[in-house]
């Protein structure tokens, strides 16, 4: 069974800037797509980057030029770099691992973006 682990949320003021990490005990991703997806009080859960197994990137519009998702092999561990965080990021944040009809998730980690 894989399980993933997310830490990194926290408090933060507007502007500021957190990392996420999402770790796991085998080398999914060199196999699997990586998500990070987040989840607000009252909307959908919607997928914020993902980086496929072949190490290619793709973002939301609303996080494109301030998230940088990447991963360490050697740590089988994915990340979430933020940076100039808006009160609109506050979410719970959740990784992803993804192959086909393989689906894992983690138990999230609470972003809060507030002065």
């Amino acid at each position: 069974q894989v399980q993933l682990v997310e830490s990194g949320g926290g408090l933060v003021q507007p502007g500021g800037s957190l990392r996420l990490s999402c770790a796991t005990s085998g080398s999914i991703f060199r196999v699997y797509a990586g998500n990070w997806y987040r989840q607000a009080p009252g909307k959908q859960r919607e997928l914020v980057a993902s980086i496929t197994s072949g190490g290619r990137p793709d973002y939301a519009d609303s996080v494109k030029g301030r998230f940088t998702i990447f991963r360490d092999i050697t740590k089988n561990t994915l990340y979430l770099q933020m940076n100039s965080l808006k009160p609109e990021d506050t979410a719970v944040y959740y990784c992803n691992a993804r192959q086909l009809q393989d689906d894992y998730w983690g138990q999230g980690t609470q972003v809060t973006v507030s002065s």
